[in-house]
């Protein structure tokens, strides 16, 4: 089974940019989809950007035109670049990998968007 894990969160000031990675480790990592969500506090976990084992992508409404998910099947990992950030996108954000009816999410990473 596939196994996941995130880095790159931290703090940002409001503008600025992170790129997140997700290392996957244990499976055929080629043949998931692929996905970022995000739970600010209080709040439900959200998807934020996925993309499929053929790389097309979608995108939560909100984050549409500054984030971009990709993937490197050479190095088992997508990402997460993420710009012109916000307050609100302040969350931790996880990782999750999906094959069928088999879904594996990472630990999470923290991000903080605040002056």
């Amino acid at each position: 089974q596939v196994q996941l894990v995130e880095s790159g969160g931290g703090l940002v000031q409001p503008g600025g940019s992170l790129r997140l990675s997700c290392a996957a480790s244990g499976g055929i990592f080629r043949l998931y989809a692929m996905g970022w969500y995000r739970q600010a506090p209080g709040k439900q976990r959200e998807l934020v950007a996925a993309i499929t084992s053929g790389h097309s992508t979608n995108y939560a409404d909100s984050v549409k035109g500054r984030f971009t998910i990709s993937r490197d099947n050479a190095k088992n990992t997508v990402y997460l670049q993420m710009n012109s950030l916000k307050p609100e996108d302040t969350a931790v954000y996880y990782c999750k990998a999906a094959l069928g009816y088999l879904e594996v999410w990472g630990q999470g990473t923290l991000v903080t968007v605040s002056s």
